[in-house]
Parts: C-alpha cells; sequence; structure tokens
C-alpha cells in the first residue's frame, strides 16, 4: 500500500504537469476508479463462486504488470496524456476485481469471529498507516527523481504482495450453487440488499461520504500550488495528513468493538469530515491545513470501517461477497463519480469553493442519517445476536 500510494500521488502529479488541467485530474481519478462500480457486482459474485486466494493471485499479477508498463513509458521519456488514462483504466479493471475477494476474503482468514470488528480495523490501520507514509514519501521523492522512480517502485512491492498470497493457507469455504446463473445470483444478492435494513440504510451514508469527501484527493495539487503556494512536496503533506487523521481513526475503532459504538459514531464522523473540507476551503495557510486534514481522513475511514464492520456482522457467510461488492461499489466505485464531478465545478467555481460545497453536502447527509438511527440500532442487535453458522 506504500508503493500504491506512491503511485497514486506521482501519478497525479504527472497529469497535473502533463496538462496543467483540474479537469484531466478528475477524468485521470474516474478512469481509475470507475470500473470499480461497473465490475464489483461481477467481482462479488465470482468471490462467492470461486476460491478467493487464486482470484487474489491473478488480480495482484496485473496490478503490478500495469505498475511496470506505467514506469517503463514514463523512465523512457514516451509517456502521453492517453497513456495515463489507459493505465489508470487498466488499474480501475483490476481493483473492481481485486477489491471485493479481498474484502470478503478477510472473515476466512479469522478463526474468531468475534475479533472481526478488531480485524478490520487492523487491515484499515495497516492501508492508512501506508496512506501517511506513501505520500510523504511520493513529494520528497518527485522533488528529486521523475514521476517514473515513483512508479518503478509501486511494481518492485507487488513481489512482496504476491509472496504473502502464495503463502496463505486457508480453509476452503462453500461456494454459491454452481447451477445458478450470473444474473440468477446477481439478482439475488440485490434482493437479499434491499430486504436488509441495516444494509439498505448503510451503504447510502458510505456512498454520500464518497462522493463529497473522498475526491478531496483531486483537488489537493490545485490547493497545494494555487492556493497554499507550495509544490509537489506541499501535496504530499496534505495527503499524508489526511493519512494521519485515517491512522488515528483505525486505533480508534480498534479499541470500539461494539456494533452499537460504531453506529452511533457514524454521523459524527461524517460531519467531521464534512466540516474538515469546509475549513480546508477557507484556510490559506499550511499549518492550519494540515490538522484539518487530519480531521478529513479520520471521518472518511472510521465512516467506511465502521460500515464495513456493521455490514460484515450482519451479511449471511453465502451472499458476503455480494454484498461487499455493494459496500465496494458505493466506498470506491462512487468516489470517481465525485472526483469527476469536483474537477468539473472546480474548473469554473475553483477548488476552494468545490471542498466548501462538498463538505457541507456531506454534514447535510450525516444529520439525515442520525434521523434513522434508532431504527438501524434495533435491527443491528437483532441480526448480530444470531448465532454463528458452524464451519
Amino acid at each position: 500500500m506504500i508503493g500504491t500510494w506512491i503511485q497514486q500521488i506521482a501519478l497525479s502529479w504527472l497529469v497535473y504537469r502533463l496538462t496543467g488541467s483540474p479537469f484531466m485530474l478528475g477524468v485521470t481519478s474516474f478512469a481509475a476508479q470507475f470500473p470499480i462500480l461497473v465490475l464489483a457486482p461481477l467481482a462479488g459474485l465470482l468471490s462467492d463462486r470461486f476460491d478467493r486466494k487464486r482470484l487474489l493471485i491473478v488480480t495482484q499479477s496485473l496490478l503490478m504488470l500495469q505498475a511496470s508498463v506505467l514506469a517503463a513509458l514514463t523512465l523512457s521519456g514516451l509517456v502521453q496524456i492517453w497513456h495515463v488514462l489507459a493505465a489508470a483504466l487498466f488499474y480501475g479493471v483490476a481493483m473492481g476485481f481485486d477489491t471485493p475477494v479481498r474484502q470478503s476474503l478477510l472473515i476466512e482468514l479469522l478463526d474468531d469471529r468475534t475479533d472481526l470488528p478488531n480485524a478490520i480495523a487492523l487491515n484499515a490501520m495497516l492501508m492508512n498507516s501506508s496512506r501517511l507514509v506513501g505520500p510523504s514519501i511520493a513529494g520528497l521523492m518527485l522533488a528529486l527523481v521523475s514521476e517514473g522512480v515513483c512508479f518503478l517502485i509501486n511494481a518492485c512491492t507487488y513481489v512482496a504482495i504476491l509472496s504473502a498470497a502464495f503463502a496463505l493457507r486457508i480453509t476452503r469455504h462453500k461456494h454459491a450453487r454452481a447451477h445458478q446463473g450470473l444474473s440468477q445470483g446477481f439478482a439475488e444478492g440485490v434482493r437479499y440488499a434491499w430486504h436488509s435494513v441495516p444494509i439498505r440504510m448503510l451503504l447510502p451514508m458510505v456512498a454520500l461520504v464518497s462522493f463529497t469527501a473522498s475526491p478531496y484527493v483531486t483537488l489537493m495539487p490545485i490547493m497545494a500550488r494555487e492556493v497554499l503556494g507550495g509544490g509537489a512536496h506541499t501535496f504530499g503533506f496534505l495527503v499524508g495528513a489526511a493519512g494521519f487523521g485515517a491512522l488515528a481513526g483505525t486505533v480508534w475503532l480498534a479499541t470500539r468493538a461494539s456494533v452499537n459504538v460504531l453506529a452511533r459514531f457514524i454521523p459524527i464522523a461524517a460531519s467531521t469530515a464534512g466540516c474538515g473540507l469546509v475549513l480546508v476551503s477557507l484556510s490559506h495557510v499550511m499549518w492550519l491545513s494540515l490538522p484539518l486534514m487530519v480531521c478529513v481522513g479520520f471521518g472518511i475511514i472510521v465512516t467506511a470501517a465502521s460500515v464495513n464492520t456493521l455490514l460484515q456482522t450482519v451479511v449471511d457467510d453465502d451472499k458476503r461477497g455480494r454484498v461487499m461488492s455493494f459496500y465496494t461499489m458505493a466506498f470506491l466505485g462512487i468516489a470517481p463519480l465525485g472526483a469527476l464531478t469536483a474537477g468539473s465545478i472546480a474548473s469554473r467555481i475553483g477548488a476552494p469553493h468545490t471542498l466548501m460545497a462538498a463538505g457541507a453536502c456531506c454534514v447535510l447527509g450525516s444529520l439525515l442519517f442520525s434521523r434513522q438511527l434508532p431504527q438501524l440500532l434495533r435491527e443491528i442487535r437483532t441480526l448480530s445476536s444470531r448465532p454463528a453458522p458452524s464451519a
């Protein structure tokens, strides 16, 4: 994940260097993430049917290939904007299959399912530790070497990932009925999610945060250069500050195993992210923007990880892959639509005003969610009290 964040920061900086366009920053983010929205349902269905470890190895191999090609093009000086967009699209396709597989694989690594909230928190903590370190390293590297070196480093990190994947020893889980068609399997998952009150309430909330708050990364190069008067290192530190907030959020989550506590904190976390964005849009000094970005990162990850934990707590095992694909769509798949929208709006009214509007929408959505919280808590208590199925 450190390598992934180094590549993402370098890719955004490369696009901005090549085009100088806020809109192209949004298009690149859209290309890298929109396939997740389209492919996640299919990936979730495949995850319920086939060996998740093998699927993970395939997707990680494709991601390694993408990083290697991007490094070769950039280091050779041949890279053009259409190369970057194609590489971003390829990355999005691979991640569209990879993310639901990894999300549904997590519970298979546990002997005791009561450890699930802590496992999800640990997973998020590791990812956000990388989010803290990766952008900071990328900012320093971009000041010293080219973007191509950043892409090459990311490609090398997949050696460790693939080694770990091959070393996993997992008891095969029961897959969905093989004779069921793809459309039937997908429709079954949709009906299940719609008739489950917690799923029906939680997914829109995480989708709202993803659409309004997560695209801050798209606009940070503009805030770094045009508002704060910095460069690549400023960009890296801003994103790194959000990563620090996300890391703090995962540490907090690891100490809050109660699903009731997590549910109650979702609107608070979403409001924290929204208020942070509004205040960042008003800041013109680095020392104030950094702690505000900490609040943004904290709010986003606590909302997303809390929803993840609650969904994994209430979902039936034979629907887990499909439900987690819906979560992937809501959290990662909606983000490119937000990035494209943010980039387009920022081209007209500027990045600060765009961030202010996004933060206000996030706060409003969290207030509406709060009104439904009592019903959500009743449903979660009922579903989480069910006995765990035997292995």
